[in-house]
């Protein structure tokens, strides 16, 4: 009798059963793209256009539900073979499953857009930021000689190389030989020869990233008090290196 089934379903060596499977997914594609038309909210100059494309869309996500079927390791095409009226389930399912589909990348594609705005945004801060810090201080004497208005007396390199509140380039060399390790507190000779700062004016920069709450001082398991980064200068000092790394590489295509 099974023979007799078999020879039935099969005309002219045509599964009739997987045209009929066919036909639903192509029909639920069609009527889901027609839904996603309706439910999208944005204006369309040419609405018969925008429906076209929303249909097409809707019989290839509808094409691949065997796929997602078959990952998922479900046996819904075979229960449609055995019991009619699994045809229904199947075909709902179709229809959810375009409708679904295209919402649901429609949020993925938000979202990265979404972070890749927010990554601009942060990389153009961080050049704003880079290009309003002062020069470095082994560089100060060239441009003080260079001006003939200079002010006969000028003020120490420590005080007027940035606001207290900012972070110049000799603060990101000194957070950077802080992150290396071993920067003892008060010995500023070893800090210096990492940096473009004079010994003086490493403890005034010192003192500063600390008021700032980007350094801390603390006490190791040798009973010696080193210079930590604290979380805040650690995040700080990542942003600003992959902003540099990210112009390396823009410059190098």
């Amino acid at each position: 009798m099974g023979g007799a089934q078999t020879a039935q379903a099969v005309a002219g060596g045509v599964d009739l059963h997987l045209v009929l499977i066919l036909g639903i997914m192509v029909a639920t594609g069609f009527l889901g793209g027609l839904a996603n038309f309706f439910l999208n909210e944005r204006d369309s100059g040419t609405p018969w256009r925008t429906a076209g494309k929303h249909m097409v869309l809707g019989v290839v996500a509808a094409l691949t539900v065997p796929l997602f079927l078959n990952m998922m390791s479900s046996h819904l095409l075979e229960a449609t073979r055995l019991k009619s009226s699994e045809l229904f389930v199947f075909a709902g399912f179709c229809l959810l499953y375009v409708v679904v589909t295209r919402r649901f990348f429609e949020n993925i594609a938000a979202n990265l857009v979404r972070q890749v705005e927010q990554v601009r945004r942060e990389v153009k801060h961080l050049q704003y930021a880079g290009e309003r810090a002062p020069l470095p201080a082994s560089a100060l004497p060239a441009t003080r000689a260079a001006e003939p208005e200079a002010a006969p007396e000028p003020a120490p390199a420590s005080i007027v190389e940035l606001p207290r509140n900012a972070v110049s380039f000799g603060d990101i060399e000194l957070m950077r030989a802080v992150a290396e390790g071993n920067a003892i507190y008060g010995a500023n000779t070893g800090l210096a020869a990492k940096t473009t700062l004079s010994k003086d004016q490493v403890a005034p920069r010192l003192a500063a990233l600390k008021a700032m709450g980007l350094i801390e001082s603390k006490i190791d398991e040798r009973n010696v008090v080193r210079w930590y980064l604290t979380p805040k200068g650690k995040s700080l000092l990542d942003g600003i290196n992959a902003a540099a790394s990210l112009e390396e590489r823009r410059d190098a295509s």
